[in-house]
């Protein structure tokens, strides 16, 4: 398939459902690449959880700290908001780092991101991007941090306000000079360096890509690869109108494509399923194209 015609595909699946889209595919043996927008700056919003989970474990692969260490989780008082893992429990918690990196990636837990990122440390995270090429990616703030702008700029009328485009227009979570960044070239090279263990050494390696495999919201990425035999392992981010999806799809023949896909769109509306299926939608197109003869 030409490439014009894939990125004409790419390009017509986004505007019919009503979003602006960026993505970046690119075989993980070959390194053919598709290039939908792949150098804007993007708002990683959750996907910067990633960033995370490397530095974590490159951490550990240095001596730095032990997987296994413990974390004591005061009760729900203080946690980082969220509606899913320690973000919604009540009681007091103890877990372990990696438990944690595990609630962080699979349901996108706030609270666990917030707590490895204080013990790893925000200006590490940039070194781990810095040292591994991504240039152009960049932690600005932590994740109740980044909720916290959004409270500050909808004002008084709060989570109502989310539905007025020109508080929609001020939020600094939206900007990508104002908060966590990348592009989404930058986002498949970092999934690049985990699956071919550059980020860190194979066992850590395996252990990030065990825990990005067990992510359970099957309507983006895994939307576009509805097979059995085809394993889809990524990290969403959402926030008022944007919804991304950075992962790695394999083949049973061996086939890895890493993909970047972030989203836009004028509703403000939180459930959009069309803005969530085309990212499943225009990443499939991207691969389709990949594996062409």
């Amino acid at each position: 398939m030409a490439v014009t015609d894939t990125l004409g595909r790419i390009g017509a699946a986004f505007a019919e459902a009503g979003v602006t889209g960026r993505l970046h595919a690119r075989d993980l043996d070959s390194g053919a690449q598709i290039d939908a927008g792949a150098d804007q700056p993007v708002c990683t919003a959750s996907v910067h959880k990633l960033c995370v989970l490397v530095t974590l474990h490159a951490q550990a692969a240095a001596g730095l700290l032990d997987l296994t260490e413990q974390l004591e989780v005061p009760p729900s008082a203080g946690r980082t908001p969220g509606p899913t893992g320690l973000s919604a429990m009540l009681d007091p918690v103890r877990l372990s780092l990696r438990d944690a990196a595990f609630l962080m990636m699979s349901v996108s837990d706030n609270t666990a991101g917030d707590l490895l990122l204080r013990r790893v440390g925000r200006d590490a995270v940039n070194r781990t991007t810095a040292r591994l090429g991504l240039t152009r990616t960049h932690a600005v703030h932590g994740f109740g941090e980044m909720l916290a702008t959004i409270r500050e700029d909808a004002g008084p009328r709060g989570a109502a306000a989310l539905t007025d485009p020109h508080v929609i227009a001020r939020l600094r979570a939206l900007d990508p000079a104002r908060t966590n960044r990348s592009t989404p070239r930058d986002m498949t090279r970092l999934l690049a360096a985990v699956w071919r263990d550059e980020a860190c050494p194979a066992p850590y390696g395996a252990a990030m890509r065990r825990i990005l495999g067990l992510q359970v919201w099957p309507h983006r990425l895994a939307s576009g690869f509805p097979f059995d035999d085809v394993h889809v392992a990524g990290k969403t981010g959402s926030l008022p109108t944007l919804r991304n999806e950075v992962g790695v799809v394999e083949y049973p023949d061996g086939g890895r494509y890493a993909v970047a896909v972030f989203t836009r769109t004028a509703n403000p509306a939180a459930t959009l399923p069309a803005a969530d299926a085309v990212i499943g939608t225009a990443a499939r197109i991207a691969v389709d194209a990949l594996r062409a003869p």
